[in-house]
């Protein structure tokens, strides 16, 4: 089976592990810090807040930003449920905004049309979350013109995007938003194993989401409320959570990062690849925002919706590992019994009808991926 994604580990990673195994430090030491500063200073950000895994870092930015009862996040329908989570995991509602049919990330127009009704009904959202989608950043500079004009906050969820650009920047650069969040797992363009991080330019909201990932302890001197006792001592000023990452996790991304551009280059070529095969097919290839420059964390295809399921299973059959990124939130039985119908997301559900993710990692080989594509022209009838 070729699997759709899969991690691409080298000699370097593998001993920059076993420098953290054989130093003083396995959790809070050196190589967290220094890895969150090199990944801001590649994507052009203030400050970078490691954490356990994006998630977690999506979690503490929506604290961070005040997030709770009462407020409203709105998000992508298509995405991983953790985007939708984050706000219920504060306490607060969430609410979908449609895709656009061609990049599959939130469609800019239905999001000012929503708006509009909300300040109307006064339900405006207090965070937006675009989904950058397979890695193509979604269109910034709209929506955060939409902010200045609603007064909501800007969460990226990125964590498909990291290496990606918008405009002449990198994604995570925090230009058009209050924090930027992107993922470490496995099949992600760089990897920790399981981890996160959140960049952001404000330094108040980097501490906080720093505070909250710890336990919402510190040991700080400018921050205790009292002239410690001892170097014993701390504090803990909130309720948060232990979402730190390890240091073992931080040295093998740091190790990663040095890789970044080459990974996402080799990604990119696949793309193309699979682009120049696929011309002229009955199917739709991933259409590029002309703002945009994809990372290629996927490949994700649309067949007619009447022979999708039959091809995806012919697909698996052959060998070819694809998945379908992603079953929109508001069909999942838990938010169905929050009263989500996901009728109201037209687009979603279309996409969701019709998309097939492709095998895309950068260990493929050209040979698996002239196999991926002749199993994609049989599975339509094309070979």
């Amino acid at each position: 089976m070729i699997p759709y994604g899969r991690q691409s580990i080298d000699a370097a990673d593998i001993d920059a592990v076993i420098e953290v195994l054989k130093s003083d430090f396995l959790t809070q030491g050196p190589a967290i810090p220094r890895f969150e500063k090199a990944l801001a200073a590649y994507c052009g950000a203030a400050h970078g807040v490691a954490a356990c895994n994006a998630t977690a870092a999506l979690h503490v930015a929506c604290l961070a930003l005040g997030l709770g009862p009462g407020d409203i996040l709105w998000t992508s329908p298509i995405t991983f449920v953790a985007s939708a989570n984050c706000a219920l995991f504060c306490g607060a509602e969430v609410d979908f905004v449609d895709i656009d049919p061609k990049t599959y990330n939130i469609s800019v127009g239905r999001l000012a049309e929503k708006l509009e009704a909300a300040e109307r009904e006064g339900r405006l959202p207090k965070i937006v979350m675009p989904v950058h989608l397979t890695g193509q950043s979604s269109e910034m500079r709209p929506i955060a013109e939409l902010a200045r004009r609603y007064g909501f906050r800007i969460v990226e969820d990125a964590s498909h995007a990291v290496g990606a650009s918008y405009g002449n920047g990198r994604v995570g650069n925090c230009r058009y938003s209050h924090i930027a969040v992107f993922s470490f797992h496995p099949v992600k363009i760089i990897t920790t194993g399981e981890g996160g991080m959140a960049m952001t330019n404000d330094a108040g909201l980097a501490a906080r989401m720093a505070l909250l990932r710890t336990h919402g302890v510190t040991r700080d001197p400018a921050l205790l409320g009292a002239a410690p006792p001892g170097a014993w001592y701390y504090e803990q000023h909130e309720l948060g959570f232990n979402y730190r990452m390890t240091d073992i996790h931080a040295a093998l991304g740091h190790s990663q990062l040095q890789r970044l551009d080459d990974l996402v280059q080799r990604r990119r070529h696949l793309a193309a690849r699979y682009d120049e095969a696929f011309g002229g097919l009955p199917l739709t290839r991933p259409w590029q925002h002309p703002d945009t420059n994809s990372s290629w964390h996927l490949y994700v295809i649309r067949v007619d919706a009447a022979i999708h399921a039959s091809a995806f299973d012919r697909l698996r059959q052959d060998g070819i590992g694809v998945n379908l990124h992603y079953i929109p939130v508001p069909r999942q039985p838990y938010y169905r019994e929050l009263g989500f119908d996901a009728a109201k997301w037209p687009e979603a559900e279309r996409y969701y009808s019709e998309a097939i993710t492709l095998p895309l990692y950068p260990a493929l080989s050209e040979d698996e991926q002239d196999q991926v594509i002749a199993a994609v022209k049989d599975a339509l009838g094309c070979a």
